[in-house]
């Protein structure tokens, strides 16, 4: 920036995870680095030789540890050319930058020929896409990698790949065409025809769709119903590594038999779909006896003809292995294989982002539903039904809904209900703190002002930032007798025997937390026997657009009409009176209590 103008941007990445906010130092330093570059902006703009962009970003080299001297380099030379075996340099392009002449000779070119050249477009038995999913496997994950290469007419060659930042060191030395030491893939048909416009179509599809899922449910789903019908694949298996072991979440085609058996393999097995995962390398084989002559043994587990093994990689880390398999012998042309490699990689990446939200969501609910009450006292003359629904669009966040019933003594109980503020796993701590010191000051002999009162000091003095609505019923059955007291809570309902619906809209006090010296007043009712008491949360009640009064008024309505139903079936009828909740903002939480006559 200069002044206001701003003269370009500065986008900075980093190869590994690292926090999501800078440090105060990163941000100086960062600052200071584009007050410079846009002082030397500004400077170049006004001596009339402005930096303009090219027709290509600019791509700089990683700079080497130290300078190499023509001694040095000399000596280098000299000790590649001593040794055995063939070494070889790639430059950060993926081009020669030097061969030595053992290499020279068992590739079977000079070295002015190789030099400055990609080995794929100088050497074409090297074209085969199998040999440039290793070297990109290589680059990708900075790891070494190996692969057999057949040099026609008859010499095997083994390949050894060695990257960092600035390119690639490559051994070759001959091999043994019995003993080698991965898989071959199979032969390249040059001729196969190219991936269909249409799959093309059908992937980009699948990869905007995955962009959308949520849980490894969704992930498998798509895949599923996209993927295998985009290339024409007559099955497929999705796996993922757990516990040292290859466990099956997917599949379509396949026998049921034949996944028991794959499921719970060992990642150490000699197995295809093994070595994809464990070594993020991709293999295609185009008929069984590839697939057998490179793994001598293998028990094939369906009667398919050709097999694409895609390891799924995300953040650097194998998470799992797709397996297309197809009823024909088939070629995988060199674009097709590709497309399925760089589909498998957002594969991987939502299935990783899945898995991580199945299990927050497991996580989250396991919480909410450990704070809320596993069961409610039973107490004579009392009918009770309570409801907790959450919120289908929270995610993996914890809502703040509670509710309680406590049993004071054989003819008297108080009944709770609150909202805690936010949905994250602090409000869900809070709520229980919450419901406890109500149940412990309940408990006490507390009048119901005085139970709010004590909970509002409470949570001043925890300071969370958060705060709670409440409404507290004290319920004194012999003498059919209710006291209300609310902390901004929506208004309980009250149908009578005839049917009549009151809406209890008492002066409510503030939320708790907001102010230490609060007053909550109560509310003095009768309570009938045969009458239905409702308290709930803001979820039942709120929907986007609509009055929060007519609302209200419309959940008294159903009251009303269905309030003679068993307490259970009532509760199920008001949950969903809206009809099937299929986006739920907020969480939901109801109880319902009926004073009878005691058995």
């Amino acid at each position: 920036m200069d002044g206001e103008a701003a003269r370009g941007s500065l986008l900075l990445i980093w190869s590994h995870p690292r926090p999501a906010e800078a440090s105060p130092e990163e941000r100086a330093l960062v600052g200071h680095a584009c007050d410079c570059l846009a002082d030397q902006l500004m400077r170049a703009e006004a001596s009339g030789e402005a930096i303009m962009p090219g027709p290509e970003p600019r791509v700089l080299r990683s700079s080497r540890a130290a300078p190499v001297g023509p001694d040095e380099a000399l000596a280098a030379a000299d000790w590649a050319r001593r040794l055995p075996e063939g070494a070889c340099a790639l430059d950060f392009d993926g081009r020669i930058s030097y061969v030595s002449p053992r290499a020279a000779e068992l590739v079977g070119l000079p070295v002015d020929r190789l030099v400055g050249t990609l080995p794929w477009e100088s050497l074409h038995w090297l074209r085969d896409p199998a040999h440039e999913d290793r070297y990109r496997a290589a680059v990708l994950s900075g790891q070494p990698v190996s692969f057999t290469a057949l040099r026609p007419p008859d010499h095997w060659l083994l390949v050894q790949l060695y990257p960092d930042a600035t390119g690639v060191s490559v051994r070759i030395s001959p091999a043994d065409a019995h003993d080698h030491p991965g898989p071959r893939a199979a032969s390249y048909d040059e001729s196969a025809v190219p991936i269909r416009i249409g799959a093309i179509y059908h992937l980009m599809h699948l990869a905007t769709a995955l962009t959308e899922a949520v849980g490894v449910d969704d992930v498998v789903r798509l895949v599923a119903e996209m993927f295998p019908a985009a290339i024409g694949a007559d099955a497929f298996v999705l796996c993922v590594a757990e516990g040292g072991r290859l466990r099956v979440i997917g599949d379509r085609g396949y026998r049921p038999e034949a996944m028991a058996a794959l499921d719970g393999t060992a990642l150490t097995a000699h197995l295809p779909a093994t070595r994809a995962l464990t070594t993020g390398v991709p293999s295609f084989y185009s008929s069984p006896e590839d697939l057998v002559r490179a793994y001598q043994g293998l028990e094939l587990l369906s009667d398919m003809a050709a097999w694409a093994f895609l390891p799924l990689i995300a953040s650097g880390r194998p998470v799992g292995a797709c397996v297309l398999a197809f009823a024909r012998q088939r070629s995988f042309p060199a674009d097709e294989r590709a497309a399925l490699t760089s589909l498998s990689g957002l594969i991987a990446q939502a299935l990783d982002r899945a898995r991580i939200y199945d299990a927050k969501h497991q996580l989250a609910h396991s919480l909410q539903s450990g704070l809320l009450p596993h069961t409610l006292p039973s107490v004579p003359g009392l009918e009770v039904a309570a409801r907790y629904l959450p919120a289908t669009s929270s995610g993996m966040e914890v809502g703040g809904d509670f509710y309680d019933l406590i049993r004071l003594n054989d003819t008297c109980v108080a009944a709770v209900i609150g909202d805690v503020q936010g949905h994250n796993v602090n409000a869900a701590a809070l709520m229980g703190q919450v419901r406890t010191a109500v149940h412990a000051h309940a408990t006490a002999g507390a009048s119901p002002d005085q139970v709010l009162s004590r909970t509002n000091r409470l949570l001043d003095e925890l300071d969370t930032g958060l705060f709670t609505s409440c409404l507290y019923a004290h319920v004194q059955l012999a003498e059919g007798v209710l006291r209300l007291a609310s902390a901004g809570h929506p208004p309980a309902l009250l149908r009578l025997p005839d049917g009549r619906t009151d809406i209890l809209a008492q002066p409510p006090g503030l939320l708790l937390g907001i102010d230490p010296r609060a007053e909550y007043p109560t509310t003095t009712l009768a309570l009938p026997r045969g009458a239905v008491l409702a308290l709930y949360t803001d979820g039942l009640i709120e929907t986007p657009g609509r009055d929060l009064d007519e609302a209200i008024a419309a959940l008294a309505v159903v009251l009303s009409s269905r309030g003679r139903l068993p307490l259970d079936d009532l509760a199920e009828v008001l949950v969903h009176h809206d009809g099937p909740a299929l986006d739920r903002t907020d969480d939901t939480a109801l109880l319902l209590l009926r004073p009878v006559l005691p058995a």
